[in-house]
């Protein structure tokens, strides 16, 4: 693990650091490892990650491609849909750059074969950690391809994030490449704090099981963690993934994180086209639920979205979107459905309560999807037709209680006299 002062930093005071700079830096900050002649792998975001991935792949082949023997990808996907080649090829911008087609391999968290086991944290580590909340073992499994490479690299987009605080980091291990088990708790365990707690805080009790994971991973490590702003590197970190964390999470708590005086009775919070399912965009509500007023509504406008989950959907279908005490007072009922799903169906909903039978959600969500108004009923969530909406109409009404967000879903919105440590 690298001490404090040996992580290296690049940071602008103007829009994004350009390519040339970006080379600069990871050609000085690369010479110190020891990386002669040895089998290299990075791990990159998916798709749903802002990041400017075609530049990296062309800096790491012109830094790495003659020095290392081997130097391929891992996509950390968590639960996501793999990439299709064609896809891979455009998230790299490799299609006609003529640089090499290095390997790229999709992490595959459901596929027993591609796991190995590294440890367990044990049900008295976890009572500590969750003061008392959860008491069980939790098996820590990961690709077992980290294991036939000499180093790893992240690549490591950093934003406030529902689950752990902020993304980046280990998190790129857990839940990027790692087996159902952990993934499945942390994010239930997160879930049970609560978004509007976990989202914009540096150090949460889950980014504590996180770390703990990643100690158990022998293969050396060096992570880049960067900070994206409008499509363009902000600044970014080398270093041990948890010191380039702590670095990269401090800018973006100054560049994610956009504070208002009132909440909002409507927000419209519109999905970028990475998003391509509702558990993806599902992030336009985490990132702006602390701004809705009691009683306001949200709509999560993707007219280009069709589906659910694409891993997930049968599952939504059946337990729909709820709030956290609806499950937690339920616990029996739904002890078969991965808590990770439950997890984001209750980020999905938001805060409210369950009692007598009766659940109140705080706010309202609605879905501006082609998904249809009988399956959207069928999941508990409100449903509006995205052709009926003008865009221009939602503009510029912020004095009227009415935000809209042209591209939500990584910026955290937050109301200025909420208090939250770092």
């Amino acid at each position: 693990m690298y001490a404090e002062d040996m992580v290296k930093q690049k940071i602008t005071e103007h829009n994004s650091l350009t390519e040339r700079e970006l080379g600069a830096f990871i050609a000085e900050t690369a010479a110190g490892l020891q990386l002669d002649g040895k089998k290299v792998l990075v791990i990159i975001p998916d798709s749903t990650r802002t990041a400017p991935m075609p530049v990296f792949y062309k800096i790491f082949h012109e830094v790495l491609g003659n020095r290392v023997k081997v130097l391929e990808y891992l996509i950390a996907l968590g639960t996501h849909q793999p990439m299709s080649e064609e896809a891979i090829d455009r998230f790299l911008g490799r299609s006609d750059s003529g640089l090499p087609r290095y390997s790229v391999h999709n992490h595959r968290w459901n596929d027993p074969g591609q796991l190995k086991q590294i440890g367990i944290i044990e049900k008295s580590e976890i009572e500590k950690i969750t003061g008392g909340l959860f008491g069980e073992d939790v098996v820590v499994r990961i690709n077992k391809l980290l294991f036939d490479y000499d180093h790893i690299l992240l690549v490591a987009p950093t934003f406030p994030h529902e689950v752990v605080g902020f993304s980046g980091g280990n998190k790129y291990f857990f839940p990027g490449v790692s087996g159902p088990e952990i993934l499945n708790f942390f994010h239930w365990f997160g879930a049970v704090i609560t978004n509007k707690e976990i989202i914009g805080t540096k150090y949460t009790p889950v980014r504590r099981v996180v770390d703990m994971a990643a100690s158990m991973i022998v293969t050396p490590r060096t992570c880049y963690s960067l900070v994206v702003k409008d499509d363009g590197i902000k600044g970014v970190f080398m270093g041990s993934p948890e010191e380039a964390y702590e670095r990269a999470a401090g800018l973006s708590a100054t560049e994610h994180i956009r504070h208002v005086k009132n909440p909002f009775m409507k927000v419209l919070s519109r999905a970028p086209a990475m998003y391509e399912d509702v558990w993806t965009a599902g992030k336009c509500m985490y990132k702006l639920e602390p701004v809705v007023a009691d009683g306001g509504t949200l709509i999560i406008y993707a007219p280009h979205i069709t589906e659910v989950s694409y891993t997930h959907g049968k599952l939504i279908d059946k337990i729909g979107y709820h709030v956290r005490d609806y499950f937690l007072k339920q616990a029996e009922k739904f002890k078969h459905i991965p808590r990770g799903v439950l997890a984001h169906s209750t980020h999905v909903k938001g805060a409210g309560t369950f009692e007598g039978g009766i659940e109140i959600p705080r706010i309202e969500v609605i879905l501006a999807t082609q998904i249809s108004e009988e399956r959207c009923r069928k999941i508990n969530l409100g449903y509006m037709n995205p052709d009926s909406i003008n865009v221009e109409a939602w503009k510029n009404r912020e004095n009227e209680g009415i935000l809209y967000v042209e591209k939500a879903g990584e910026i955290l919105y937050r109301l200025e006299d909420e208090n939250h440590s770092r």
